[in-house]
């Protein structure tokens, strides 16, 4: 009489965190170079980047910068500038002042570039060393760093996928949006972009895109992973990363958001101290010479490149978590013992649970 399998297990955040950390501290000085290699450049470059920016814009206007409170981001587009009906106000603006100068758009654009390549390669690299880690092989340097660059053109690609079908769910509802609003000022309906039903028709709108949004980027969480260890990339990595979190949904957006707070809440207080403090170096105080504003952005960088590393590790362990889940972890372990023996990446205290895990 065969029996039905019992419910997954929940997601146990805890004993992914404390894989990761075993890993990472097995080979402490393996991830450390990958980390300077890789993280600590995407950290530096995240926290300098608002000041570089001030600092061009004060060139560009001639006049000191403003706090990141007070200033609106120069790419966020304006609901103006949509060609929606309005009936009770006309503003002119000039177009000098819309423009954005180049050195800006070029700033924003190498930012976006080396943001880009130094994530990737840190992603292939990190991952494939998490992966041996975490069956007990040995860990090498040069084989990382031969990772990073053999999976950056399957890895490039399928980021390329995930921003083009999230650039096309954001379009279709924007052109959706503006089509309810073209079809009520036919039926007579005039809604102006000031009135209060605008406001809700657009606020309605954009948390049903969020919301969609999340559940896409939760479903293709884990597909950086499953491009570098199986070789799998594009489309197919995606609909792979759907079907080992099916069930799992929500607690793999509680895993990443958790990560995006911590690191979100460092970078935007980085920000507003390095807006300060470059300011007051526009304004002929110490500013760039301080010691403080030397060490915000080293502290900054340490942590944030810290975060990083944990948070690239961690999503390799939920990787393996996902398929131990699905009961694909049983035989590979099992292989990994048909060629030699190999000490499991658990202490005695987890072994239990494991098996519980593995055979569900």
């Amino acid at each position: 009489m065969s029996t039905q399998p019992p419910p997954p297990l929940p997601l146990d955040f805890s004993a992914v965190l404390s894989e990761s950390k075993r890993i990472i501290n097995a080979h402490s000085r393996h991830f450390l170079a990958l980390s300077v290699l890789f993280l600590l450049p995407l950290s530096f470059s995240v926290t300098v980047f608002s000041t570089i920016h001030n600092l061009l814009l004060h060139h560009h206007s001639g006049h000191r910068p403003k706090s990141l409170l007070s200033r609106p981001p120069p790419l966020l587009p304006s609901l103006a500038q949509f060609n929606f009906p309005r009936h009770h106000h006309h503003h002119h603006h000039d177009d000098d002042d819309l423009q954005l100068p180049i050195e800006t758009l070029a700033l924003v654009a190498c930012f976006a570039l080396f943001f880009f390549v130094f994530t990737i390669l840190a992603i292939g690299s990190i991952s494939y060393s998490v992966l041996h880690g975490f069956y007990g092989r040995p860990v090498k340097f040069v084989s990382a760093i031969k990772s990073g660059l053999t999976s950056f053109f399957r890895l490039f690609i399928t980021h390329i996928v995930v921003e083009l079908l999230l650039s096309l769910v954001a379009l279709l509802f924007l052109c959706s949006f503006y089509f309810v609003i073209k079809g009520l000022d036919l039926v007579c309906l005039e809604i102006d972009t000031d009135s209060p039903y605008f406001l809700a028709l657009a606020v309605v709108y954009s948390v049903v895109l969020l919301a969609v949004l999340l559940y896409f980027k939760v479903n293709w969480s884990i597909s950086s992973v499953i491009v570098v260890a199986e070789s799998s990339w594009g489309v197919p990595a995606l609909r792979r990363s759907g079907y080992l979190v099916k069930g799992m949904r929500r607690a793999v957006l509680y895993f990443f958001l958790s990560f995006g707070l911590v690191s979100g809440i460092l970078t935007w207080t980085s920000s507003i101290a390095a807006a300060k403090l470059g300011g007051d170096a526009l304004g002929g105080s110490q500013g760039w010479n301080s010691w403080f504003f030397v060490a915000q952005i080293v502290v900054t960088s340490a942590l944030l490149t810290l975060i990083l590393l944990y948070f690239f590790a961690a999503q390799t362990v939920l990787y393996m978590y996902c398929k131990a889940v699905r009961g694909e972890l049983a035989s590979e372990i099992a292989q990994e013992f048909a060629r030699e023996y190999v000490c499991l990446p658990f202490d005695d205290e987890k072994v239990p649970h494991l098996v519980s895990v593995v055979y569900t």
